[in-house]
């Protein structure tokens, strides 16, 4: 353990030059008092690092002197694909090895590539999860990620809505949808996306699988998202919007139905209203989601989802009148 440290405290100098003990502390999660104590042992060790004292001092190394200990290790490789997802990499396990890797990266680097690399990182966050998400507890993550890494059969216990399952799986891939886990993976009979919150128990059988020589995580990932969008809009609408309101209408409804809307919609007629086919999981779903523009949307067909509409409205003004 403290030899890691040792070498991620070295890292970290060579990458940002002078660094504070508490800088330093904080980073590698010790007392400032074993900062010094590993800057001691690396003096002893032969490395070229001191301390300089007062407000503007701190720990650094000789001015060019550049360690050898920049080859990554297999975890750190692996770990480097998520550098954009620090969150991502923590849930699998591997949030202090890829601390560790992107250390090693950017000491590799001359030192212009390396400044330019430092600035980028400072000035680009990236915040998977959408909008008042609250992620999903993931005890097995670790378990299926294992099977995932190398190729081991999976015997799960799922949670549907309606029921529990047992399966036995082959795991070929894990996505990360708006901070939420899935895993996509081979069952008996098809290859189907198990949300890993739902996943009740998970444990290896013994057995390795072939992975499928012709797959591929993102095509497969894109298509059946994309079905699934499309399998979610069962009915239709014709509508008749005020152009001035498209903007909320596309707030309140998903993108992939309004995307199909705005595919129907006509020029502004001399009023200023647009007509367009609304698509929707349900006429609830649909009713529910056209309420909010008030008067500056008409249902138009089918009479079902008009007729709801009207006594949604007339219970509403009922509910507000003395």
């Amino acid at each position: 353990m403290r030899a890691s440290r040792l070498v991620q405290l070295l890292l970290i100098l060579q990458t940002r030059g002078r660094t504070t003990a508490g800088e330093l502390a904080a980073e590698l999660e010790v007392s400032v008092r074993t900062v010094y104590r590993d800057v001691e042992a690396l003096s002893a060790a032969g490395v070229p690092v001191y301390s300089e004292p007062g407000r503007a001092g701190g720990v650094r190394l000789v001015d060019g002197y550049r360690t050898r200990l920049t080859g990554l290790t297999t975890d750190e490789a692996d770990a480097v694909l998520l550098a954009g997802l620090p969150g991502a990499a923590a849930d699998l396990g591997l949030g202090t090895v890829l601390a560790t890797a992107q250390l090693k990266v950017l000491a590799a680097l001359p030192p212009e590539l390396r400044g330019r690399a430092t600035r980028i990182a400072e000035r680009v966050h990236i915040d998977a999860p959408g909008w008042f998400h609250r992620p999903d507890e993931t005890p097995t993550l670790n378990t299926v990620a294992d099977g995932l890494w190398h190729d081991r059969k999976l015997r799960v216990r799922y949670g549907r809505k309606d029921k529990v399952v047992d399966r036995t799986l082959d795991p070929l891939g894990l996505v990360m949808k708006a901070g939420t886990w899935y895993l996509v993976a081979r069952d008996r009979t098809a290859i189907r996306s198990y949300r890993v919150g739902r996943i009740i128990s998970a444990e290896p059988t013994g057995e390795s699988f072939d992975r499928p020589a012709d797959f591929d995580l993102s095509v497969h990932w894109s298509t059946a998202a994309d079905d699934f969008a499309q399998s979610m809009l069962r009915v239709r609408a014709r509508c008749r919007i005020a152009a001035t309101h498209l903007r909320l209408l596309r707030l309140m409804n998903e993108p992939v139905a309004i995307a199909e809307a705005m595919a129907t919609a006509s020029e502004p007629d001399a009023a200023g209203w647009v007509e367009l086919t609304l698509p929707s999981e349900s006429y609830e779903v649909l009713a529910h989601g056209l309420l909010p523009l008030g008067e500056y949307a008409e249902v138009l067909d089918p009479p079902e989802l008009r007729a709801r509409v009207a006594e949604t409205a007339a219970r509403m003004h009922a509910l507000y009148t003395d």
